[in-house]
């Protein structure tokens, strides 16, 4: 059996048909400090995960020959907990649905940045540490007649047994509130985590907008908000 230690950094898998994708996302993931094993579908990722399970992370493409991407991740569940990050050029509402509803952990289109890769890369693998490879399951707030139901894994949101849809920014600027739960959190924090850019005054208003748009689905008094509070002078808090 290969014998594969994972550096310091941790050991990802890169699935990939495209040789040249792999050959590029080991060279940027060796630069980090990672090592890097690659497999050229689904079929061979799984072949893989069988004989070194210890993976920190996989970054998985959807469209692949033979087993897809969401197939293989499906089943690649008997061999490790690892996370899949999906690295798609599929890039719909449905195509993010269907690979969280395959197991994957988070889905990054194509194009993208390294910056913005290395970022998703480092968080999936921190968290997969911290807990072990185990969900850390559903959230709730409130009360338990009317209580909020957040599942970050399936990226779900649900009150009083109904789903409350939000889009995908309004999504990531929740669960990073609710990764940080009990921190106040500034503008400026908030802005370059979710949108992934560099901080301008002009910032302020999509951050406000947001906020007012998640307690408008969210909280039953929007006006007077008791879920994502602001802290006057410092920024947004979830208790």
């Amino acid at each position: 059996m290969e014998n594969v230690a994972a550096a310091a950094g941790g050991l990802i898998l890169v699935v990939d048909d495209e040789a040249e994708i792999r050959q590029l996302l080991r060279i940027l993931l060796n630069k980090k400090g990672y090592q890097v094993m690659e497999a050229a579908n689904g079929e061979q990722a799984l072949q893989q995960l069988a004989r070194a399970p210890g993976v920190d992370l996989i970054l998985m493409d959807i469209m692949m020959p033979g087993l897809s991407g969401l197939d293989a991740c499906r089943r690649l569940r008997v061999y490790t907990k690892a996370p899949v990050l999906f690295l798609t050029a599929r890039n719909t509402e449905g195509d993010k649905e269907a690979a969280y509803d395959n197991g994957g952990d988070d889905f990054l289109p194509k194009p993208f940045s390294q910056a913005e890769l290395m970022m998703k890369v480092g968080s999936l693998i921190r968290r997969y540490r911290v807990y072990g490879g185990e969900q850390r399951g559903q959230e709730r707030f409130g009360k338990p007649a009317d209580a909020l139901m957040v599942d970050a894994h399936t990226r779900r949101v649900r009150k009083r047994e109904e789903e409350i849809r939000l889009t995908d920014k309004e999504m990531e600027l929740f669960l990073f509130l609710m990764n940080h739960r009990g921190e106040v959190l500034d503008v400026k924090t908030l802005y370059e985590a979710v949108w992934k850019s560099k901080y301008m005054p002009s910032s302020d208003n999509n951050i406000m907008v947001y906020i007012q748009r998640l307690r408008k689905k969210l909280e039953d008094d929007p006006a007077n908000p008791v879920l994502i509070r602001t802290v006057y002078g410092r920024g947004y808090q979830i208790d």
